[in-house]
């Protein structure tokens, strides 16, 4: 199981540290700040980082105690295999998106021994996944008052805990005590995305996670998680994840059909023009150049270190 905890708190002075390599690091609970380069993100549940080898970073527990992350460590020859503008590596904080999150659970699915896929794969899978979606969007950090900064995740962790709940932008806003209006500014200002679509995606990160556990209807996935309308769930989930519900439970119970072309791809790309790579198209388990780790490592002084 790699669902690590960071155990830093509002308490705990922050240090300097270094990415000693390449990363993209899910968030799966909690939230925390993380500054590098000179920009500031605010990283909640189903959000992503993205470490570069070298670049210093600051990690920060302003508003809640701990956070819970998977992540996975990748030599440069496979950052250069996949692929993506030297920019798209950079140290950054990724907003919650569907694409990302759905996969993310399934990676994490496979960390815990859920699914029949191998480790290495979901990471590959991950990674190919990051550089498609991110390669279209536009970074942006953080620029918000440290208040408006608290009250985004305040209201982000409310909306993830009831998700399965009706959830309205008026009761989510009264919470933080601002109007709706404003709140909705801030919230897409700080954490990337807006309040409702925050909700959605929520929704479909604990559906990815009910699929990949468990033997129930994808009817009762559906509904437990907020959706009303299976109709409404299977296109939404589509959309994300790029494969039906049910196809995605295929998936993590081995059926590498889903992603096969694109692994591939990959794993050929990773070795190079070598002779196996042309015969068996696959990488072997002992020249994987991609590392799974825990996103937090508990240090002596109680202070923790990311990837």
């Amino acid at each position: 199981m790699i669902d690590y905890l960071c155990h830093v708190g509002p308490a705990d002075k922050p240090r300097v540290e270094e990415h000693s390599a390449f990363s993209i690091s899910y968030v799966r609970k909690g939230s925390f700040g993380y500054r590098s380069r000179g920009e500031s993100f605010e990283l909640v549940a189903g959000s992503v980082l993205v470490g570069q080898r070298g670049d210093e970073y600051l990690c920060t527990h302003d508003h809640v105690y701990g956070d819970e992350c998977l992540s996975f460590q990748l030599a440069p020859a496979l950052v250069d295999a996949i692929g993506g503008e030297a920019e798209l590596w950079r140290s950054r904080g990724i907003p919650p998106l569907p694409e990302l999150m759905v996969i993310g659970e399934l990676a994490q699915a496979v960390a815990e021994g859920r699914t029949d896929l191998d480790l290495d794969e979901a990471g590959l899978i991950f990674a190919a996944r990051f550089v498609d979606v991110a390669s279209r969007r536009k970074r942006k950090g953080a620029q918000a008052r440290a208040r408006d900064r608290r009250r985004a995740v305040e209201a982000a962790l409310w909306i993830d805990a009831h998700s399965g709940d009706p959830v309205d932008l008026e009761s989510a806003a009264s919470l933080v005590g601002i109007s709706s209006f404003h709140f909705l500014r801030l919230f897409a200002e700080v954490l990337g995305v807006t309040p409702h679509q925050y909700l959605i995606r929520s929704r479909l990160r604990r559906a990815a996670r009910m699929l990949t556990d468990g033997g129930r209807s994808i009817t009762d996935v559906a509904l437990e998680v907020g959706f009303g309308d299976l109709s409404n769930f299977v296109r939404t989930f589509h959309r994300a994840a790029g494969v039906s519900p049910r196809g995605f439970r295929r998936a993590s119970r081995g059926d590498r059909q889903m992603f096969e072309d694109r692994l591939t791809r990959y794993r050929i790309a990773s070795m190079g023009d070598s002779r196996e790579a042309r015969i068996a198209g696959y990488i072997p388990k002992t020249n994987a150049r991609i590392n799974a780790t825990n996103h937090a490592t508990t240090v002596p002084n109680g202070l923790t270190t990311k990837p």
